[in-house]
């Protein structure tokens, strides 16, 4: 499979195909279509969601900070 010259690259990637394509076997789908799912869907949409989750939390924190500032 993997033949970069890295070895543990190499490991590390054929240890993540067989992996996908055992889990696609497990659930009747082939491997190109648990990469489409994967890194096409699961992860930008997840990407997304990590992105508007931490402006959320810096608004948060801004406003906690905001409050703790007039209390004193």
């Amino acid at each position: 499979m993997a033949n970069s010259g890295i070895y543990w690259i190499d490991v590390i990637f054929n240890f993540c195909v067989r992996l996908l394509y055992d889990v696609a076997s497990i659930l009747g789908i082939t491997y190109e279509e648990i990469n489409v799912w994967l890194f096409c869907i699961i992860w930008p949409i997840f990407t997304l969601y990590m992105g508007f989750e931490m402006i959320r939390l810096r608004i948060r924190v801004i406003r906690l900070n905001g409050q703790a500032n007039s209390v004193k």
